[in-house]
């Protein structure tokens, strides 16, 4: 990764460099031992104005060139996305090595281009002239779970806190803060119940993966990681009755891998607002309807927990720059399945999960993204 923050005096090629060349070093590549390449990037049309060749343009700085270079727009699931299509391109046997990439770079002079930007994640048809944003779109959603007695204010302000204390210990985490619950509540009302430090912020950054087909990359003497699954879903129209895009999307990881939510041991997920990762659990199956702020008390959440959750300190903490965000999730899970997580390191896990959602449908995200990943080797 390239540390998520504000960094106004380097360019998307100057972020992306930094991930790249580190994921190759990581692997023991170079750049002649790649595939292709999958680029991830969702504003820089519009913030950069370099559309249609956003992946050669940052890839030819770093030397590769030659191989098939992919972009890959798809809001703030971009990133997933393309790490799925490598994992696809590697499955039909058209790669063996493959690096991922994912950058943004959400600072500019005017602020409001960038939240022109975002807003444009949403169907236009049900939000454009109306100024609706993410924040607005959570708001609504918590505060029907209040009204219904499955959340708490209380419980908000407890994740948000858990969200910071997290970042805090993570070098990679744009907002590097311990908060009290009274700060939380007291920052400024963003959208009701949201307030100022439970929400994610504009943020620039880069991540990278390389993947690889079994055997075509050298043995290293530290555990390897596999993807178990790799699963995408879109938003569909419902009655309100149906499951959740996450929860349609996560049902199918489970099945691909094998596993249920009891074998999770540590997960990334979705949070542009904090708050959000309690939906989470339940949509993801860790709880059932209603529990999540009984699971948070418990603990079983925190980094020291039986499954801790976003110890990297989710979006809303290591911060969100879009195109980036689905790969720094996998990035943050290898390193924990590797017991590399130095200062935030789960205890011994063996399967991680990443949740990757992106864009607004009328009612729903537009898509969603589950990943799950295993560590091979028993921990001694």
């Amino acid at each position: 990764m390239h540390p998520f923050g504000r960094y106004l005096n380097s360019s998307l090629k100057d972020l992306n460099r930094v991930a790249c060349v580190s994921a190759l070093v990581d692997a023991g590549l170079e750049v002649r031992d790649l595939d292709a390449v999958y680029a991830a990037n969702a504003m820089a049309g519009l913030l950069q104005g370099q559309e249609m060749i956003r992946g050669q343009s940052v890839m030819r700085e770093i030397g590769i060139e030659r191989i098939p270079v992919t972009n890959v727009e798809n809001a703030c699931a971009s990133g997933s996305t393309a790490l799925r299509q490598a994992i696809l391109a590697i499955r039909a046997g058209s790669a063996d090595v493959v690096l991922v990439a994912g950058v943004e770079k959400m600072f500019v002079e005017d602020r409001s281009r960038t939240l022109a930007a975002l807003e444009s994640a949403g169907d236009l048809d049900a939000v454009s002239g109306i100024g609706l944003q993410f924040t607005a779109v959570y708001g609504m959603r918590l505060r029907k779970l209040i009204a219904a007695g499955r959340l708490t204010v209380d419980d908000l302000v407890a994740v948000s806190v858990k969200s910071h204390a997290n970042g805090e210990r993570n070098p990679y985490a744009q907002h590097r803060k311990v908060v009290s619950p009274e700060e939380v509540l007291d920052s400024r009302p963003i959208a009701d119940p949201l307030t100022l430090l439970m929400c994610s912020s504009i943020c620039d950054g880069a991540a990278a993966v390389v993947v690889a087909r079994r055997g075509a990359v050298p043995a290293k003497e530290r555990p390897s990681v596999r993807i178990r699954a790799s699963q995408a879903a879109t938003g569909y129209t419902t009655t309100g009755n149906e499951p959740s895009l996450t929860e349609l999307c996560a049902a199918a990881a489970y099945a691909e891998a094998g596993l249920g939510p009891e074998d999770v041991d540590v997960a990334e997920v979705h949070d542009a607002m904090a708050p959000a990762e309690l939906i989470a659990y339940e949509q993801l199956g860790f709880c059932g309807p209603g529990d999540a702020g009984a699971l948070l008390d418990s603990g079983a959440t925190q980094i020291d927990g039986s499954r801790p959750v976003n110890p990297s300190g989710g979006l809303s903490s290591r911060g969100h720059a879009v195109g980036a965000t689905g790969l720094a999730q996998i990035a943050e899970l290898t390193w924990q399945l590797r017991g590399e997580a130095t200062g935030r390191q789960a205890q011994r896990p063996r399967i991680g999960l990443a949740h990757n959602n992106g864009g607004w449908l009328e009612g729903e995200s537009a898509v969603s993204s589950v990943h799950l990943l295993e560590r091979t080797e028993p921990w001694d």
